[in-house]
């Protein structure tokens, strides 16, 4: 089942009649039966009725709160549930070095494939010899740092592998957008300083909680994570299995969204003084989630496995694999792209 975002700034959301209603200056906005629904994100300005949290505390909803650019604020969530053998193998784990190395070269390792998968994609699509050239050079050096992703002997190691992973695959970003209108220099965040950032930080930040719900839906504790180390507050393990879907979701949804003019400049508020120079409009907002909902519904066939799924499934399907792994002692196999 898909979740309900409520992006409208000044809305409500109600409980009434076995629905949830969205509402704003008494005029109903949108309704869907509350049956529909497992997962609710809300974003600035919205307020929640005590009996609609009632109702979505009671039936284990998740409600995540966002500012209205999607940082993240807080979840309200139900009990954690009963699966304390599982969270006790975990946390043993999270003390077996070599678990935990093989582990994180395996994500990381995954990450890098499928960035160069996406890369390879766009490379063959090319018309012109200047955007293929780059790209295929892009491509080959994140084949290099695959083969280093074998050799590292801590995480901390792994972690500048995919560091200059990284900056490799955003030192090509630009050559992925085709529409006029926009320009992207390098990845910036907190707050991100230009459009194309912008969407890319709130792609992730909305992954993040759909991975971060299948993690929670299989018993595991999300804050105590492999790759990514603990630190308060932050969901390590989600992000962990985040890393795999990266460039398939949300940036493969972002170039769509600015080459086939989906998400045009206009949809964006610019205040070069504000604490967050750059804005999505409530418009703009709309159009980008439904993309990423659209992406996340997508039907495939599992490269892995023998049956059809949907991005959203396939969270879900890494997350018990994961489980798996760690009650059995096998190596995590993240998901990755032909």
């Amino acid at each position: 089942m898909p979740p309900l975002y409520v992006s409208t700034q000044g809305a409500r959301l109600r409980y009434r009649k076995r629905r949830l209603v969205v509402e704003k200056g008494g005029e109903e906005l949108a309704a869907v039966p509350a049956i529909h629904v497992d997962e609710v994100l809300i974003f600035g300005n919205v307020s929640v009725t005590t009996p609609a949290l009632g109702f979505l505390l009671g039936n284990d909803i998740p409600v995540t709160f966002l500012t209205v650019r999607g940082r993240y604020k807080g979840r309200l969530v139900g009990p954690l549930g009963g699966h304390v053998r599982l969270r006790l193998r975990q946390y043993d784990r999270t003390r077996d070095s070599a678990w935990t190395l093989e582990t994180a070269r395996a994500i990381v390792a995954a990450k890098l494939h499928n960035t160069r998968t996406l890369l390879r994609r766009y490379a063959r699509r090319a018309e012109s010899k200047t955007t293929v050239a780059p790209l295929t050079q892009a491509a080959n050096q994140l084949g290099a740092l695959i083969e280093r992703t074998a050799r590292c002997g801590t995480v901390n190691s792994l972690n500048g592998v995919e560091g200059r992973a990284a900056a490799v695959h955003f030192s090509v970003f630009r050559h992925l957008i085709r529409a006029p209108g926009w320009t992207f220099k390098s990845r910036n965040r907190r707050p991100p300083r230009d459009p194309v950032n912008a969407l890319l930080s709130f792609g992730y930040t909305v992954l993040t909680h759909q991975v971060e719900s299948a993690v929670r839906s299989v018993g595991l504790d999300p804050y105590l994570g492999f790759l990514h180390q603990t630190a308060y507050n932050r969901p390590s393990l989600a992000l962990d299995l985040v890393e795999e879907f990266r460039p398939i979701v949300v940036d493969s949804v972002v170039l769509r969204c600015l080459n086939n003019e989906i998400i045009l400049p206009d949809n964006f508020r610019y205040d070069p003084e504000a604490e967050y120079p750059v804005l999505l409009s409530d418009e703009g907002r709309r159009r980008f989630i439904r993309e990423i909902e659209s992406r996340l519904n997508l039907t495939f066939k599992h490269p892995a496995r023998d049956e059809r799924v949907t991005y959203r499934r396939c969270f879900e399907l890494q997350a018990r694999h994961l489980a798996r792994c760690l009650q059995t002692g096998d190596v995590y196999r993240p998901f990755k792209v032909r």
